[in-house]
């Protein structure tokens, strides 16, 4: 019976060693909540992915961290 794999977190870093982008990943795909970063720590951008593609709401934030925009991502056509 083979085990089922589990999402593992992921972290990538800014050169100057902070946190550029925060998630997880399932078989080396984005998977889950993830969110991006600028060198100042504030978040730059935040959504979701399934299987490597980003689906549903997708959020930028401002300088300041506050929303600018809420983007909703349509899910790619299938190649027949």
């Amino acid at each position: 019976m083979k085990k089922k794999a589990k999402p593992e977190a992921h972290v990538q870093y800014h050169k100057d060693g902070s946190v550029w982008a925060r998630g997880q990943t399932l078989d080396g795909a984005m998977t889950g909540y993830w969110e991006w970063f600028r060198k100042d720590g504030v978040r730059m951008r935040s959504g979701h992915f399934e299987l490597g593609e980003r689906v549903g709401e997708w959020t930028t934030y401002d300088t300041s961290g506050k929303v600018y925009k809420v983007t909703t991502m349509k899910p790619k056509k299938k190649p027949k």
